[in-house]
Parts: C-alpha cells; structure tokens; sequence
C-alpha cells in the first residue's frame, strides 16, 4: 500500500476519500498527525501531514521514526514524500516537479537518524537512496499527463528553520553540486530504507533559494506561499496519474531491493535480541 507524507501546504489530499483515522502509540513517540487511511483514485492509501495538521512542527522537531514506524505498521510498502524545496539549479524553475535519486546530508543538529541501537546493529546501504521502479512508475505517470518532472536530482538536507545564508546556498550547488535544497528529508528517506519502504521524494520549487546575484530572487515566505498552490495542483495530478497506472500495473516489490534492504544489514545474533528489538524487527522486516 501506498503512503503520502505531505510537506509544506499539504495537510490533507483533495479528493481523498476517507474511510479512517488513526493515532498509534509508537514506540518513539506520537507521530506528527492523525493518518487517514482512504481512497484515491480507486487506491487505498495512507496519508499523514508531515508538519502536523495545522503546520504546527518545525523540521527538527518532526518526529521522523514515529512517522515511518507508523506508516510500516498500518501496511504501507511504498512512500512517496511531498516537499517544498529551493532551487540550486537554473534548469529548474519555481513551480516545476522533480524526483530526487540521492540526498546530501548536511544537518548539524541531533535528529534521530536510525532505528538501531541500543543493542542491536545494523547497517543499510543507502548508495541508491531512492526506489527506481517507483521513479521509472513516476516518470512513466508524468509523461502519461504531460508533466515536465525533472529526474534523477539530488537534495541537500538543512536544519532550518531559518532560509540559508547566500554562502550555504552556494556551497551545495556548487561544492556539493546538489539541485535542489529543503528542510525534512533527512533522516525521512534513510528510516523509510531501514524500513523497507520504496521511497521517492516528489520536490516541488518554490524560488531559486538565495544563490542568484540579484537580490530579488532569493526566497522568501511570502514568494514560497504564494508560488506553491498551483505547484501543489500538478504534484497531486501527478499523484492521481501514479495511482491510476498503479491500478492497471501494480508495483512489482522483485524490481528492487528496498523490501529487502535488511537481509544482510544486521549484525547482532538473533540470540541476543531482546524482546524490544524483535518487536521492532517484525515492524521493520514485513
């Protein structure tokens, strides 16, 4: 089954139908909102608001394995995880679609970044972060809708809250030679790996960030609102097409290896698990 984590703007999905909502005691806390579990284009999914249902969280404060570790319980296989984000990239306007292939980590602060620990070890390859089947279904789906949908981008991963400084901005276009900037995503796609969750950020550009020499176009709050709805409308379309093809070619778990990223990631004998690790075992590995 399919879940969305709607970002910035995103509290709930027109023209979901929903048949539930949940709140799960995890044990890592409360996740950021209620899940709606409900009907989209003749798919169930899930759907929870990353920044809570009333944009209540700031990125450090989201909690990212509360979030996954629900979404894993309720039966979801698949993510697919909506973002604002900046421009690094002149190709890439305001208001135009993007699937990110890999993810540059450079938050500072002490986000909860794993699963493991505290006993039991185990190590993921996130060489290839991102699902290519699930990208391969997205691009078919925005071809299929005429979409222009960027493809194999790389985010760069700030704290915030505040918008980066011009040199910051710099830094990750052109030392890291990442495309596109935002606040959420790490540790969000690395949980979803341990998981064993595909998963695919759809970023949606709200400005050129701040590394453009004219002042004008450096981001702010008011351009990011103000640019975002009729971006938010063709990621939902896109999110529709997705569906409908899904329905007619269901995704195929054997043409990657996210659902069973695992298999060889854990190092600590079963015989010394506790039962809180095997409790968290049987989440993480259906």
């Amino acid at each position: 089954m399919l879940a969305v984590i709607g970002g910035t703007g995103i509290y709930s999905l027109d023209g979901l139908e929903t048949l539930k909502e949940e709140t799960l005691d995890t044990p890592f806390g409360p996740h950021s909102g209620p899940i709606t579990t409900g009907v989209f284009k003749q798919q169930k999914i899930l759907f929870l608001p990353r920044h809570g249902s009333a944009h209540q969280l700031l990125p450090h404060e989201i909690n990212y394995r509360a979030n996954i570790w629900a979404l894993k319980s309720l039966g979801a296989t698949q993510v697919i995880g909506l973002s604002a984000v900046g421009s690094l990239q002149e190709e890439i306007a305001p208001g135009e679609l993007s699937l990110v292939s890999q993810y540059f980590d450079f938050v500072k602060g002490t986000r909860e970044r794993s699963f493991f620990g505290e006993g039991l070890v185990a190590h993921i390859s996130t060489a290839l972060p991102s699902c290519n089947h699930q990208a391969e279904q997205l691009t078919t789906a925005a071809n299929s809708a005429g979409i222009n949908l960027h493809e194999e981008k790389t985010y760069a991963c700030v704290d915030g809250p505040r918008l980066g400084s011009r040199a910051e901005s710099l830094f990750l276009k052109n030392a890291a030679q990442c495309d596109v900037v935002g606040m959420t995503n790490v540790p969000e796609a690395f949980l979803a790996r341990e998981a064993q969750l595909c998963y695919t950020t759809i970023a949606i550009a709200t400005d050129y960030d701040c590394w453009m020499d004219d002042p004008a176009a450096h981001a702010t709050v008011e351009q990011i609102i103000q640019r975002y709805d009729s971006s938010l409308a063709t990621a939902k379309e896109l999110l529709g097409q997705y569906l409908t093809l899904q329905g007619e070619q269901p995704h195929d778990d054997t043409q990657c290896s996210c659902r069973s990223a695992l298999k060889t990631a854990i190092l600590t004998p079963e015989v010394n698990l506790n039962q809180n690790h095997k409790a968290l075992l049987e989440v993480l590995q259906k």
